[in-house]
């Protein structure tokens, strides 16, 4: 179900459609896609939201084929996806935007922001960049094998794919104590 929403933007209050859309993703559950984007003061959003309750959970998936490319990746705005391999890491923050891809668009996301970082870097940092791209080429033809794993203690993040391992996430409470939700 599609719906459009007017509301003042967050930033600067002119009016902009919020668009709330439902997918149902076979294999894990229906999920609410929310976007919107100011087209005076550039304000964006992107969100995913599980419509039904997780538990927090790490999703792990060993990519060593090109088919497994294109096992279905929902990352939700509390999940940090880490490609270890790859040296890729990117945590959630105040910025942060869910998506539904693959994994070949995660490498391709991964792939844009060391092109950006590419631009500034000096010395060694390009020779490491230039490194990272060359293997995320490689990946992305099956030829650099990976283990992509999204670790989400809203458990509103998954990988669809019979490859794919979920485990509990246990949280540690600020008093030191960890526990483990839904146990």
């Amino acid at each position: 179900m599609r719906q459009l929403v007017k509301s003042p933007c967050p930033d600067c209050g002119k009016e902009i459609t919020f668009i709330y859309d439902t997918e149902n993703i076979p294999y894990f559950s229906e999920i609410l896609l929310i976007s919107g984007i100011c087209e005076s003061c550039g304000f964006k959003i992107v969100d995913t939201m599980i419509l039904s309750e997780h538990e927090p959970c790490i999703w792990e998936l060993a990519a060593d084929s090109v088919e497994d490319l294109n096992a279905r990746v929902v990352r939700s705005t509390m999940g940090e996806v880490d490609i270890a391999e790859l040296g890729i890491n990117i945590k959630p923050g105040p910025a942060c935007s869910g998506f539904i891809s693959n994994v070949e668009g995660v490498l391709e996301r991964a792939e844009d922001a060391v092109r950006r970082a590419l631009i500034s870097a000096e010395g060694d940092e390009i020779h490491a960049a230039e490194e990272i791209l060359s293997h995320i080429h490689e990946a992305r033809e099956g030829k650099f094998p990976f283990t992509l794993k999204i670790t989400d203690p809203s458990g509103n993040s998954g990988i669809v794919s019979s490859k794919a391992k979920k485990t509990k996430l246990d949280i540690e409470r600020k008093d030191g104590m960890t526990f483990t939700p839904y146990s």
